[in-house]
């Protein structure tokens, strides 16, 4: 990544990292080719789930008389701190498991949303360390001459000194747990809506912390979309065959009112989110996004907004934008569904997958079909799965009609077909590439403007 302060859009400039992602592929082969268990495991994750073993990886573990880390520095990683029994390293660049280095055997980890669902759905009784509800909780599933195969689920935690650490709150964690599920997203007013919702963040923050807070608090914003998507049921059940769930996200998209938009950055910031890269898709799309990122729990969010060119250059994700007399692609899906932070829930899940793999088992075993990419580049392919079509509340096109917002034929269509409302994004990132393609997210915002989609044979 290189930084270009100068101009908003170019602060934030993503580069493909092809040696840092040969010289990790290498070691995950080499994993692969010293462990039948890893084999296996990662045969089934392409042909039952469509994902790739190596996207799964959360850190890689090597002892430290390894000759291959001499290639280290080399290829982008660098030391971000010393701890009494290993040192570890990261790549800032790209999006690359931490690497480790130890006195123990070569080591790799496998991210899952729970330890014990991946035990249970792979019929395995094996010890975990770190008891029930602790923020880190890990498994060997496999323990060969010269490796072990782990799988790790960590909850707002990136430390690799805490395996037995006992939890420290294990009520309060299920109690804030139970009241972000539950959080009431309904109101009056919009303001009302994320006032309530940031007093159950602050009672959590005060109890948890702000990382623990942030890791529950999506946890249940997933749970909200899943409900509400047949793709995303689908595909996370098939998944939790393996005991996967949801860790290979890679990011969480909110469409947002002008109105309401610095309050959701505010809100993701109280989170521990920081902004990250603009997008803007130009003067005829009229929207524009601000990408944030949260740099513990290795949770991002895309966030969507109307927009227009002077605005962009400012701070528009801190200043409060001017409501309009006519609504753009954001801001009319906001008005028939709702805010995505509150009624509507996330616009998308984006996840990274084996991108063939998965588009062709979804239609062939699911009939779920996928929308043409948007982005198909050799590092980096996207694409929708078919929208799910939600049903409009009657008062809320009565509203846009009444401020002239819509036509009353655009009314009649989306009482009568209703508009699609949410989506799962096929991912795939290859050479560690970070960034997003902005004329291709321009493309799919375009084709995903309800008012293309108004009747049922649109």
């Amino acid at each position: 990544m290189t930084a270009q302060m100068s101009n908003p859009l170019e602060a934030f400039q993503w580069n493909r990292q092809p040696q840092a992602a040969k010289f990790v592929s290498s070691l995950v082969d080499d994993f692969l080719a010293g462990c039948p268990v890893a084999t296996k495991l990662a045969q089934r994750m392409r042909d039952e789930t469509g994902t790739r073993f190596y996207d799964w990886v959360g850190h890689i573990a090597l002892n430290r008389r390894d000759p291959r880390l001499r290639e280290l520095n080399a290829v982008g990683y660098k030391a971000q701190h010393d701890l009494k029994t290993m040192a570890i390293f990261t790549h800032e660049g790209g999006i690359f498991p931490t690497i480790v280095v130890w006195d123990g055997i070569f080591e790799l980890a496998l991210k899952a949303e729970s330890v014990v669902d991946f035990l249970a759905a792979n019929h395995l009784d094996l010890p975990v360390q770190g008891e029930p509800l602790s923020d880190v909780r890990l498994a060997k599933i496999c323990d060969c001459k010269d490796n072990a195969l782990m799988v790790i689920e960590r909850h707002g935690n990136a430390s690799f000194n805490q395996r037995d650490a006992a939890p420290k709150h294990s009520i309060q964690r299920l109690l804030h747990l139970e009241r972000f599920r539950t959080r009431e997203r309904d109101f009056s007013s919009e303001d009302e809506g994320f006032a309530h919702a940031n007093r159950l963040i602050d009672s959590a923050i005060a109890a948890l912390g702000v990382n623990l807070t942030c890791d529950l608090w999506f946890a249940a914003e997933r749970e909200f979309w899943q409900r509400r998507n047949r793709a995303a049921q689908v595909q996370f059940a098939r998944q939790q065959k393996l005991g996967l769930g949801w860790g290979n996200h890679d990011h969480h998209t909110y469409r947002c009112s002008r109105k309401s938009f610095s309050k959701l950055v505010a809100t993701f910031e109280k989170l521990g989110f920081h902004c990250r890269e603009r997008f803007y898709a130009g003067r005829e799309a009229g929207w524009g996004a601000q990408v944030m990122e949260q740099p513990v729990t290795g949770i991002t969010t895309f966030n969507d907004v109307d927009l227009s060119p002077d605005e962009l250059m400012g701070d528009f994700s801190h200043e409060p934008l001017a409501e309009r007399d006519s609504l753009g692609t954001v801001g009319l899906w906001c008005g028939l569904h709702g805010e995505s932070f509150l009624q509507a829930g996330m616009h998308h899940l984006e996840a990274q997958f084996d991108f063939d793999a998965l588009t062709s088992q979804l239609a062939a075993e699911e009939g779920v079909k996928t929308m043409k990419p948007f982005t198909n580049f050799p590092y980096l392919r996207q694409a929708f799965t078919e929208g799910e079509r939600w049903t409009v509340p009657p008062e809320r096109v009565r509203r846009l009609l009444d401020a002239n917002l819509i036509t009353q034929h655009q009314a009649n269509q989306f009482l009568e077909h209703g508009t699609i409302g949410s989506h799962l994004e096929n991912l795939e990132r290859n050479d560690g590439f970070k960034g997003f393609n902005q004329t291709g997210v321009s493309e799919i915002i375009a084709a995903t403007d309800p008012r293309r989609h108004a009747s049922a044979g649109a």
